[in-house]
């Protein structure tokens, strides 16, 4: 056990510091918010237990980034776990992502923020079990990103299971006996696993069990960071930490715990430590997406993708039926001819496993700049081909928004919501132009016309591009006409043979 220190010898310490011209300062680092707001009551305290390496680790990551003049340019990718208090610690920029999903997360950030530094954080029991994939791959890309993996071999916030990393013979929630090889198997070795790989450019396990190796953790803190400030590529430092609570042990003890049982099973080493190699650059040159799809190119020679100005930013549509109404599909023509017009287009689609008859929908986005996210929380236009996806989504509508329903009238007990409602029985049109497949093509046509999002002509040309089979090409043409004649004599001219149930 360590030695306490009497005041009068800490006293005399600091005095000599000072007679030497030392300045000793102890300060909370400018990385750190002043207050923590998590704990209303007291908000100059953290929320993790007397004695965890957490904390530990925060400082030390803190301290490289304002060392580097890094604070302003990073984002800090948390997910579940302890890990995910981070956001309330750290002023830095912040992403909370599901479990094990940092790695995929911080991959998406640094491609699109190239100039940002982007770390990943994270426990055993996320890393190095849920996301597994996550780690492997963005390690085997290269992705020039810093993971910090705190391992205190458990699940250390939900209870105390055994993780990847449980050693032999340590007990848990859930191995009571502790852990056996020939049924739990055998633990993880997450940093020589990532060393097997050929694209990461540093790799170092350290420890948090006395000072001497918090101090050695401190320079692998700072050298990931600085790998990644000089765009060098994927450094990967594993963190052996204490987690006093779950271990049942006081700061002490669980320190010497880290020492005595997980280093020798998990023992400390740089384990990759290269310079990059300069990889061969074998994407294809970026061109204009008239380019990419051989617009102009066609056997006629004519220029097929008309001129057209979008009266709108950004538009959103979500398209909801039953699987075999042509719901996907729909959504794929509409961002087609988004990027033949030259749009930003993003397609997010959403089903079950049934092949027919179960639920489906998606989401496009249409955009003159880049799409943030494909996910649409309140879209300009439902396109609605059952009852089911009318009543599920139309409250979702923006107010002011547009609703196409499939069906002469709305149901008699519907809430009308904050938009405007056009009933529209594309099923029965599509029936009598020969096939009821055409249904999504009624559909499509009526949008367009209403809308004015895209040009009528470049569906025309989509739609021959992509539709195949000759029986349909017909068909599918004369489904967007009358969906757009729809439109036009019954719901502007307000024709005397309105259907019932019109709603305006």
């Amino acid at each position: 056990m360590p030695t306490e220190l009497s005041e009068e010898v800490v006293k005399e310490a600091v005095e000599q510091h000072e007679e030497l011209g030392f300045e000793v300062i102890h300060e909370k680092s400018p990385v750190f918010y002043d207050r923590f707001e998590r704990k209303s009551d007291l908000q100059g305290q953290t929320h993790y237990c007397p004695g965890c390496g957490h904390g530990v680790a925060h400082k030390l990551i803190a301290e490289a980034l304002a060392d580097l003049g890094l604070q302003d340019k990073t984002i800090f990718v948390s997910p579940v776990g302890c890990s995910v208090f981070a956001y309330y610690y750290f002023d830095v920029g912040n992403v909370q992502l599901a479990h094990g999903r940092a790695p995929a997360g911080a991959t998406a950030i640094k491609r699109t923020c190239p100039d940002k530094i982007v770390i990943s954080y994270q426990g055993d029991g996320d890393l190095a079990a849920i996301g597994t994939a996550e780690i492997i791959h963005a390690a085997n890309r290269g992705e020039k990103i810093t993971v910090f993996f705190v391992n205190n071999a458990v699940y250390g916030m939900t209870g105390g299971q055994m993780a990847p990393t449980t050693l032999i013979g340590q007990k848990s929630t859930t191995s009571p006996f502790g852990r056996r090889p020939s049924n739990e198997g055998y633990p993880l070795h997450m940093a020589e696993l990532i060393a097997t790989l050929e694209a990461p450019v540093y790799v170092e396990r350290v420890a948090l069990s006395d000072n001497k190796n918090i101090m050695k953790a401190r320079r692998a803190v700072r050298k990931a960071l600085e790998l990644q400030r000089d765009g060098v590529g994927f450094s990967f430092v594993e963190i052996l930490s204490p987690c006093p609570t779950i271990w049942a042990k006081d700061p002490v003890e669980a320190r010497k715990w880290v020492a005595e049982k997980m280093i020798p099973v998990f023992p400390l080493n740089v384990f990759r430590d290269k310079k990059p190699e300069a990889l061969t650059d074998t994407a294809p040159p970026i061109r204009p997406v008239r380019e990419v799809l051989e617009l102009g190119t066609k056997s006629t020679g004519a220029d097929v993708t008309p001129h057209h100005a979008h009266h709108f930013k950004e538009f959103t549509v979500k398209v909801a039926g039953f699987g075999g109404q042509g719901v996907l599909l729909l959504g794929q023509l509409l961002t087609e001819m988004g990027m033949r017009e030259g749009l930003e287009v993003s397609w997010l689609p959403s089903y079950g496993p049934e092949m027919r008859s179960g639920s489906a929908n998606c989401h496009v986005t249409l955009s003159r700049e880049r799409i943030g996210s494909p996910l649409i929380s309140h879209p300009d236009v439902l396109v609605a081909l059952n009852e089911i996806s009318l009543r599920k989504f139309a409250s979702q509508v923006a107010p002011g928004g547009f609703i196409l329903y499939n069906a002469e009238r709305l149901p008699a007990d519907f809430t009308l919501p904050q938009a405007r409602i056009v009933c529209l029985p594309a099923s029965e049109i599509a029936d009598k132009l020969g096939s009821i497949k055409a249904t999504n093509m009624v559909m499509l046509g009526a949008l367009l016309e209403e809308t004015e999002c895209l040009l009528p002509a470049t569906a025309l040309n989509v739609l021959r591009d992509k539709i195949k089979k000759v029986a349909m090409m017909e068909v599918n043409d004369q489904a967007v006409a009358a969906g757009r004649d729809f439109i036009d004599h019954y719901v502007r001219v307000g024709a005397v043979t309105q259907p019932d149930g019109f709603a305006g």
